[in-house]
């Protein structure tokens, strides 16, 4: 597969996104306090991880091969948290932990948005296709992060 110098330049651009990504999940993983939260946020950063590796493959000219969307949304529509957060807790690692969900989800939003505006430029449909999967991820790992923050009532 041969792309425009244009559409390298892009995916080079979302590559280091995804890099940020999995930076920004590691990261938060690391200091989250409730353990499915961590346990969420090391999951994404492998979804992530494979974005960065997708996008990589497309630049060396290689078509990856991947999950089809409906394997992405049956992750999100099956995850279910439970609360971990009560009256009785420790509200400043409540607080910390809304924090991280917050700005996760934020940084989904703009990630997402970029997929969408960004996957017009390709003439190959096959990798429209990629790059939506990957952006209804990202929408995915929105989702979930949200189901979070309701069940421990942070939403």
């Amino acid at each position: 597969m041969i792309l425009t110098e244009k559409e390298n330049t892009i995916l080079k651009d979302l590559q280091t996104q995804e890099k940020v990504c999995m930076e920004h999940y590691n990261l938060c993983a690391s200091t989250a306090k409730d353990g499915c939260l961590k346990d969420l946020f090391t999951q994404i950063a492998k979804d992530e991880q494979d974005h960065y590796q997708f996008l990589g493959q497309l630049m060396d000219g290689q078509m990856p091969s991947y999950k089809t969307a409906d394997s992405a949304a049956s992750k999100a529509d099956s995850y279910q948290p439970k609360a971990a957060y009560s009256a009785g807790s420790n509200q400043t690692d409540k607080q910390h932990d809304a924090l991280l969900c917050s700005d996760s989800i934020g940084n989904e939003k703009m990630v997402s948005a970029d997929y969408n505006t960004n996957l017009f430029h390709f003439g190959n449909s096959e990798v429209r296709r990629l790059l939506n999967h990957i952006q209804t991820e990202e929408q995915e790992h929105a989702e979930m992060i949200y189901k979070y923050k309701k069940a421990n009532a942070m939403a």
